[in-house]
């Protein structure tokens, strides 16, 4: 097991364990990346300035670590050849380790002083051979070369039909990569590759006018995947998996870990904004999963995303066929758990079957322990809806959420089978719970949510009796006793009537010791006491 997979497992088996079984749970990741850091055993081949990277990369042995000399530009395109045997191959900063975070820290751009530099007029900057594998990246910024916009600036793998063709064991630790300030770029890493991991990194200045632009982007690979502890910045979509066909057939990108990583777009994209600078990138959201299945996402911060080319819901679990070639594709087993989303338009929204291609059906979706605060406002557009659900579903739960927005708390289309709805907290607003053509409340949930169980929410500002008893309705947030004040507004106080009175006996709403550990930040600024719950 690697590094913060016994944790992170440990705190998702803590929490799926108080629910019913009234829906079937998502299955976790069944394989996980091995990103811990093993010692090397072969020789140093160190690259100074005006040296030739690509020639150091064929004379590699396994075991062996290339230096490449810190602040140094190095021009590529380079690529990652094929090896006979296996073992790592190191690339790294010439610095000395001190001059790096240690492991388990995220790098920033004032970190770029110490790193080498590999650009290239055009893309991709890397690139990795068919079946290359066990290349392991340290301290290294990649860039375009001044004034330049690349289509990807690594390319793992790319439309292979073989899974002994797709590159594999390769990892990004403590790196700088990024789009051009100006020009932007549309992506920093194609990760069509298996045991692929990103971590402790920065991505940045991912961004386009006309097309979708990422940090991270996998279609034609089945994983597993770990990306951890980084900076995520783009426009079109921070990271997604899915959004072109497999070329190999039945494909679905899986067992995906997303854990501790900060997705945000930068106020000076959006239009109207006192920082706006001019320029209309197309925006779209933080994060989304159009084929993908065992995905876990955890302990990350997912913040500023408004309507622009689309709606501005943050988080899209939306099955697509993209192509309409690849009929497999899918949506299930994604587990959203002790994260936080704020400063967007609107929140998380689940499609249940592709509306433009055939495809599968999502389900078995846990959205649990989330805080969602300042969802909506007329600044962001896009409605401030905390969930929209579309299509057919079966086996969504959302259990355990804050909720701070604008308008619905659910609006739905199709029916959802075995869907639960528990322990939340969230404002009612002016139609709370509401389906395409009926009323809130009870007529939405029988029409949309046939077999439901909606237990022990607190709806504020909602009639009790338009919804299903064993609910609680204070009349506003006053109501309820929260803490109050900084970091503790989101907490309920040792007053209030909804202290230990959820399913499980816990509080209703989110446990954010719960949160804060597997954000593995307690400067995330929530606090309910100063002991904590006792």
């Amino acid at each position: 097991m690697v590094r913060g997979s016994i944790a992170a497992i440990a705190l998702v088996a803590l929490a799926v364990s108080r629910l019913s079984l009234a829906a079937n749970l998502p299955e976790s990741p069944r394989e996980y990346v091995d990103s811990n850091f093993i010692l090397p055993s072969g020789r140093t081949i160190a690259v100074p300035a005006g040296g030739n990277f690509q020639a150091a990369l064929h004379q590699a042995r396994p075991g062996d670590v290339i230096t490449l000399e810190a602040g140094a530009v190095f021009r590529g395109p380079f690529t990652l050849p094929k090896k006979s045997s296996a073992g790592w191959i190191f690339i790294r900063t010439s610095a000395p380790d001190s001059d790096l975070p240690a492991a388990g820290i995220r790098v920033t751009p004032s970190h770029a002083n110490t790193m080498p530099k590999l650009e290239a007029a055009s893309g991709p900057i890397i690139r990795a051979e068919a079946g290359a594998h066990h290349y392991r990246f340290v301290g290294i910024e990649i860039r375009p070369s001044e004034g330049n916009f690349l289509y990807n600036l690594v390319q793992l793998g790319y439309r292979e039909r073989s899974l002994d063709d797709l590159p594999h064991h390769i990892i990004f630790d403590r790196c700088y990569l990024h789009g051009d300030p100006k020009r932007g770029s549309r992506r920093g890493i194609a990760m069509n590759s298996r045991h692929t991991a990103v971590i402790d990194s920065h991505l940045s200045d991912f961004k386009e006018v006309g097309a979708d632009s990422q940090a991270i982007a996998g279609w034609n690979s089945p994983g597993p995947f770990r990306i951890e502890n980084n900076y995520l910045e783009a426009a079109g979509e921070n990271v997604m998996f899915g959004g072109a066909d497999p070329a190999i057939p039945d494909l679905v990108p899986s067992d995906i870990e997303i854990r501790r990583n900060h997705f945000s777009k930068p106020p000076a994209w959006r239009i109207g904004d006192p920082a706006y600078q001019g320029v209309p990138w197309t925006v779209k959201n933080l994060f989304e999963l159009k084929n993908a299945r065992r995905v876990l996402i955890e302990g990350n911060l997912f913040e500023h995303n408004w309507a622009h080319a689309q709606s501005g819901l943050a988080i899209l679990f939306t099955v697509r066929n993209q192509d309409g070639s690849a009929p497999w594709s899918v949506v299930e087993d994604v587990t959203f758990i002790h994260n936080i989303v704020r400063h967007a338009a609107s929140g998380i929204y689940i499609l249940g079957r592709d509306d433009n291609h055939p495809s599968r059906q999502t389900k078995r979706i846990l959205i649990q322990n989330n805080l969602f605060d300042d969802i909506g406002g007329v600044k962001r557009g896009g409605g401030g809806r905390l969930f929209q659900m579309v299509q057919e579903t079966e086996d969504v739960v959302i259990d355990h959420n804050t909720a701070f927005q604008s308008s619905n708390i659910i609006t739905a289309e199709g029916k959802h089978n075995r869907f639960r709805y528990t322990n939340n907290i969230s404002l009612h607003n002016e139609y709370g719970m509401i389906g395409s053509g009926t009323g809130v409340g009870n007529p939405s949930l029988t029409t949309y949510f046939p077999d439901a169980i909606v237990r022990r929410n607190v709806i504020i500002g909602g009639n009790a009796g338009h919804y299903p008893r064993d609910n609680f309705f204070p009349a506003s947030l006053d109501a309820v006793r929260f803490l109050g004040g900084g970091g503790s507004r989101y907490c309920l106080a040792r007053s209030s009537r909804y202290k230990s009175a959820a399913t499980d006996g816990e509080d209703v709403g989110v446990d954010f010791d719960a949160l804060a550990a597997a954000m593995g930040k307690p400067q995330i600024g929530i606090h309910c006491y100063p002991a904590s719950r006792r």
